[in-house]
């Protein structure tokens, strides 16, 4: 198999103040501790042929990266489930001042005896037929993404939480994760804003008793098998859940969702924008390790480090590649161009070292090659970009000054995108 070839001088560039010099040469001397390495080639089949159609693409090779992904990283989903029933708990048209529709919706799911909810925040522009949203899990329950007193707390109100939940979810969070969100510019701009706590879908742990995967295990099974879904994927599963949720909603234009995840949830976004075409654009904020950085670089967080201290993330078999990246037939630009020819948008922050900043823009740049079979713009330039200098092709990328985090920097960024892929 032939290899593309990832050279050092791609250099990370922290210039924020008037240190900037001295901060770059630092940077130049860590990313010189990065190993060479070769990229697996994206455009030749696994039988050694040329890909240079989007048909070629569509019919050969995608198929062969996707399975990989799905049996060797991410793993499968054991079979199909979708709502049993869409409860709806809450609907108010004078949300956020008077702006927006906000509504609360249970999508229940069973199988067996068996079964989970997920609770589904909206707030939608007021006047706006079929409004384009942003969807995205959250960390710490729908309470904590706007100071709103009437979002339910996991569907319910404080008095009817049990003492687990009321330590889980902390009623005093709420909105304190406003800053995030985002939620009065999001609708300001004529989009919705939709979340779910990812831990309805599957609680955060080691343990696959109390989420999705139980539903669907056969006789005596406690666990996935090697090959089959961790928790990203499940959350990924979920995403879908709600997408099909969106089909018989009114008040959602199914056609422009855009998926949005942080962290590990913009892992999540970037492997359910491979796994279903349904979501309109991908966006993964700080993503890192088994999201938009290339594992081969072994900078920041390494495939090892995610399996030891998140071993319940990823299916068993991907624990096979720690310290062993080089044995992967695939790498995380070939996740990006699973999503073409739809947009994607990777940001990276100058001071998340950890997410591998550098790394996550070559995967957009060696992702290009599939865009351009469709005829679409990806990454044009050789380096990164300077700090807060985005890119807005059908590929965007940009450094954001600071940490770990979404900011409202980010969202203007994911609304200028949208809007010019959404008109």
């Amino acid at each position: 198999m032939r290899s593309f070839i990832i050279s050092i001088p791609f250099v990370l560039s922290f210039i924020i103040n008037s240190s900037a010099q001295s901060k770059r040469s630092t940077t130049i001397k860590t990313e010189a501790l990065v190993p060479k390495f070769n990229l697996p080639e994206l455009l030749i089949s696994e039988n050694g042929s040329q890909i240079n159609t989007k048909e070629t693409w569509e019919q050969i090779r995608r198929p062969e990266i996707l399975e990989l992904f799905t049996n060797q990283v991410y793993g499968k989903v054991p079979g199909k489930l979708t709502f049993h029933k869409a409860v709806v708990l809450d609907y108010s048209e004078v949300a956020l001042g008077n702006k927006a529709i906000r509504k609360q919706v249970a999508l229940h799911f069973e199988k067996g005896s068996k079964s989970i909810e997920m609770i589904v925040l909206m707030y939608l522009p007021k006047g706006v037929k079929n409004a384009p949203v942003f969807l995205g899990y959250n960390f710490s329950g729908n309470h904590a993404v706007h100071a709103d007193p009437a979002i339910l707390i996991s569907g319910k109100t404080v008095a009817q939480l049990s003492p687990n939940e009321l330590a889980r979810l902390k009623p005093d969070s709420r909105g304190k994760r406003n800053s995030r969100w985002q939620a009065d510019k999001i609708v300001a701009a004529g989009y919705g804003l939709v979340t779910v706590d990812y831990g309805d879908v599957d609680p955060d742990k080691n343990d696959f008793s109390d989420g999705i995967h139980a539903l669907f295990y056969e006789e005596n099974q406690t666990n996935p098998e090697p090959h089959q879904w961790g928790s990203l994927a499940a959350w990924a599963w979920g995403m879908s859940r709600v997408m099909d949720y969106f089909e018989t909603e009114t008040l959602v234009d199914e056609n422009s969702v855009i998926l949005f995840g942080h962290s590990r949830l913009g892992k999540t976004a970037l492997w359910a924008g491979a796994s279903d075409s349904r979501f309109s654009i991908v966006i993964s904020n700080n993503s890192g390790c088994g999201g938009a950085a290339l594992s081969r670089r072994r900078f920041g967080e390494k495939v090892s480090d995610i399996n030891t201290n998140f071993p319940h993330w990823f299916a068993k078999n991907f624990h096979q590649y720690n310290e062993n990246e080089l044995a992967l037939p695939i790498d995380q630009h070939m996740l990006i161009a699973l999503i073409a020819p739809r947009p994607v948008y990777v940001a990276s922050a100058s001071l998340d070292p950890w997410a591998d900043p550098n790394g996550e823009f070559l995967s957009t740049k060696a992702a290009t090659s599939v865009y351009e079979l469709y005829g679409k713009k990806g990454i044009e330039v050789d380096r990164q970009p300077a700090v807060n200098t985005p890119i807005h092709n059908t590929i965007g990328y940009h450094l954001r000054e600071g940490k770990h985090n979404v900011t409202a920097y980010d969202w203007d960024q994911y609304i200028q995108f949208s809007n010019l892929h959404l008109n």
